[in-house]
């Protein structure tokens, strides 16, 4: 061995370490959607940034606590997520219409629409009436207009709505599907309905 050269198996060893580092950082990555989706409130403070898009050299500098951050990407999720309502004009354009245009401004939402519902105020009740208002407004409406199905109420609509848009936010960040594709097929299933021609509506 050359004097002031390490032995052979220490140098082999930093080689592996290393190795397994590169594999490690070019391993990919499950989508933000997807771990606030399955980690929810055991989220870490470094998933949770990844979601809001927060660079990791700049969160403990603006974001002191896990709290911090979770309030201000709840806040962030609310706004975007008010201004694609908006945007929709769900009380003046046609229902039908209205409803595609937020779910479509909600599933290009993305990680922010499930950090939101995941992380956002508890309990379901305290969320923003901003957000939840002009959607209930919009499906009451439909009710009334013949536009939706009268025997359930607009909350019970609403809700299933809701429920359609998270699952497929998170099961087209799995499958890398685009904004376009996913809205249509929520759409579809929750205007259209599941059953195919020859299916046969089941007896509640």
């Amino acid at each position: 061995m050359t004097h002031g050269q390490p032995p052979q198996r220490w140098q082999a060893g930093r080689r592996m370490a290393a190795s397994r580092r590169s594999a490690a950082r070019a391993r990919p990555r499950p989508p933000a959607t997807e771990i606030l989706a399955e980690r929810r409130e055991s989220a870490s403070l470094a998933e949770i940034a990844e979601a809001a898009g927060v660079a990791r050299f700049t969160l403990y500098r603006y974001f002191p606590s896990r709290e911090a951050l979770l309030r201000a990407l709840a806040d962030s999720a609310a706004r975007e997520i008010q201004d694609r309502i908006g945007e929709a004009r769900p009380g003046t354009v046609p229902v039908a219409e209205a409803i595609a245009r937020i779910t479509r401004g909600l599933i290009a939402t993305g990680s922010k629409y499930i950090a939101l519902a995941y992380l956002g105020p508890k309990p379901p009740g305290a969320a923003d009436p901003q957000v939840s208002e002009p959607q209930l407004q919009l499906f009451r409406r439909g009710v009334e207009d013949g536009t939706l199905r009268g025997d359930l109420p607009a909350e019970t609509l609403l809700g299933s709505s809701a429920d359609l848009i998270e699952g497929s936010i998170i099961r087209s960040a799995r499958a890398h599907a685009g904004v376009e594709e996913t809205s249509a097929a929520v759409l579809s299933i929750f205007l259209s309905g599941a059953l195919g021609s020859r299916g046969t509506p089941a007896q509640a």
